[in-house]
């Protein structure tokens, strides 16, 4: 593996990688690891195991300060008020038209201060944003220079959690803890991003290769990006970037539980609230082949039975699960519903397909 160009930077556990062999590819401006040894295998091992992933990269925000909840309820799709300390949530950050800048999680850490998980390509754009709408009485600081992230997926992850830290549990679902372990101070979420039970741990970054390489020695595999996309891709989790951007809005993408329109006034409230009177016109549908073909792709044309386009892939992958291509698409109302005949362009090829249901694939 080869250092980080130098356009490029480098993540905290960058050593970790190197050490292990991994496949640097360019990804939002950081090189990070594709994969190990085949996505095929790092797949498998979160399906039937466990995983740990390099997620330095995502940005992490802090927020404090008295009003810290009503601010950011006014920028947050979701009700940031209505969590308790240690909850955690899964909201977004839209324009005033209502298009998607950033999907993130939110955790409530205390009374008056929040932890905010952002994506890597965002995490700048994320920053302005919120920080040219802050109020004299909100401090909000971005730390992700600072940190480290990993995650751990698999069913096998709250062992694997366990034997590193001498057994502890983990947190509630969608919850988290400032724990402190061997002298280290870190934050552990019960969260991901692969369909799977598992967890995200935080720490400084000169601790982080520390804990990758544990979490390898508890009996996790290490796993690219190429795995993880594949695993969030079968059970539907959209990629900012892709699947959401500021042309689509939340209830089109699907995402209305994220969206309170009962709440605050938020960025984009109003948009949301009257396309949902009027009712989306398309929609971001599950797409599967019902024969073999080549891999699917995101720019694959989308074509409804007569031939006509109806849409291209925003994502889409040869599922190792179950072994047909799979893919993401906005498609008008009328085609987006179940059991309705496609056709995905491959290399001039046309494949046929068909609407499923969310999600493609469900834990056993």
């Amino acid at each position: 593996m080869s250092a980080a160009g130098p356009d490029l930077r480098s993540s905290p556990l960058e050593e970790c990688h190197r050490e292990l062999g991994g496949k640097m590819v360019d990804f939002a401006g950081w090189s990070m690891p594709v994969r190990y040894r085949s996505i095929l295998e790092e797949h498998r091992a979160v399906r039937n195991a466990a995983g740990v992933f390099d997620i330095s990269h995502m940005g992490q925000f802090f927020v404090s300060g008295e009003e810290a909840a009503s601010w950011l309820n006014g920028l947050l799709t979701n009700d940031a008020e209505g969590l308790a300390p240690g909850e955690g949530q899964y909201t977004l950050l839209c324009n005033e038209q209502g298009g998607v800048i950033d999907d993130l999680i939110l955790y409530r850490l205390g009374e008056e201060e929040f932890f905010m998980v952002v994506n890597a390509a965002r995490t700048a754009e994320d920053f302005r944003w919120l920080d040219g709408r802050r109020s004299v009485e909100v401090m909000i600081e971005d730390r992700s220079d600072g940190m480290a992230g990993l995650a751990v997926q698999g069913r096998q992850a709250p062992e694997v959690y366990s034997r590193v830290t001498g057994g502890r549990t983990l947190p509630q679902r969608n919850h988290v803890e400032e724990v402190s372990i061997e002298g280290q101070g870190v934050l552990v979420c019960r969260t991901g991003y692969t369909g799977e039970d598992g967890f995200e741990l935080f720490c400084p970054a000169e601790a982080g290769a520390h804990w990758f390489r544990a979490m390898i020695e508890g009996g996790a595999t290490p796993c690219g990006l190429g795995a993880r996309d594949t695993l969030r891709l079968e059970v539907c989790y959209p990629l900012n970037g892709a699947d959401l951007s500021s042309r689509h809005t939340p209830l089109e993408a699907g995402l209305g539980f994220a969206v309170d329109l009962g709440g605050a006034d938020f960025v984009g409230r109003a948009k949301l609230a009257k396309q949902k009177e009027e009712g989306v016109t398309r929609r971001l549908a599950a797409i599967r082949c019902v024969e073999p073909g080549p891999p699917v792709r995101s720019g694959c044309k989308v074509l409804d039975a007569a031939g006509r386009e109806a849409g291209v892939l925003t994502s889409g992958t040869l599922s190792p699960s179950l072994k047909v291509g799979i893919g993401l698409a906005y498609l008008p109302v009328e085609t987006a519903k179940s059991g309705t005949e496609l056709q995905i362009e491959v290399r001039g090829r046309r494949i046929p397909a068909e609407v499923v249901k969310k999600p493609f694939y469900k834990r056993r």
